[in-house]
């Protein structure tokens, strides 16, 4: 039996897909369990992932300024070519630009290395286009969940330490939407034609994107767990 930390997630999909084959999991969020676990850290994860008893960790450290996809923000304000806003677009309140932006991203990049740096076995997950593969190194594998049986895309990265990389388990067929353009490209359910996320907009919309879809999770589990009985 080992124990597992699973960190940066309050949600009991990994942990149960672990608990299966008899080992202590615990998870670590600054949110509450959603399944009122007793075992769950509500805490940084740095207040447990030290602990010297960890025999594996995976880890889902906050993307929001390590993908590519908000580049845009990382530039600073330029009021002469968007009088009054600075970008080419409306700027939500709680979004960091320039400067402030470029120093959270400095910030969880170090976080990052730190993670890499555990001295147990572990998986940190991360979006599989990132600053993260730049700045310290792309990832030792990508994934989707429909690779594991979920209808849906979500380029993910893993970057693995002293864990093989996942074998698929059941690949979810796509439609298939014709573009502008006159390709005709893939889409799963989570997907509109275009190829943007379908999630309804609000405040809870980066919680739901960031979910371990099942497949996955129990493709940790099952592939993962067995290295430690």
């Amino acid at each position: 039996m080992a124990k597992i930390l699973i960190g940066y997630s309050a949600c009991p999909l990994t942990r149960a897909s672990f608990e299966r084959f008899g080992h202590d999991v615990w998870t670590c969020d600054l949110l509450p369990a959603r399944d009122n676990s007793p075992k769950h850290f509500e805490c940084d994860i740095w207040e447990v992932a030290e602990r010297p008893d960890w025999d594996m960790g995976i880890f889902h450290p906050m993307c929001t300024v390590l993908t590519t996809a908000g580049a845009w923000a990382f530039e600073d304000p330029d009021f002469e070519r968007w009088p009054g806003v600075g970008y080419h677009q409306r700027v939500k309140p709680e979004t960091l630009t320039g400067a402030a932006r470029r120093a959270q991203q400095a910030i969880e990049l170090e976080n990052f290395r730190k993670l890499l740096a555990l001295p147990y076995p572990k998986a940190i997950e991360n979006p599989g286009v990132s600053f993260i593969n730049t700045a310290i190194r792309p990832p030792d594998q990508c994934i989707h969940p429909h690779q594991f049986g979920d209808d849906a895309s979500k380029n993910t990265g893993l970057w693995l330490d002293r864990l093989p990389k996942l074998q698929h388990t059941k690949h979810i067929p796509p439609r298939w939407c014709l573009q502008k353009s006159g390709k005709t490209l893939p889409r799963w359910s989570n997907q509109t034609d275009g190829g943007c996320n379908n999630l309804p907009p609000g405040p809870k919309r980066w919680l739901q994107r960031s979910a371990t879809y099942p497949g996955i999770a129990e493709a940790f589990g099952v592939q993962w767990g067995w290295l430690f009985r």
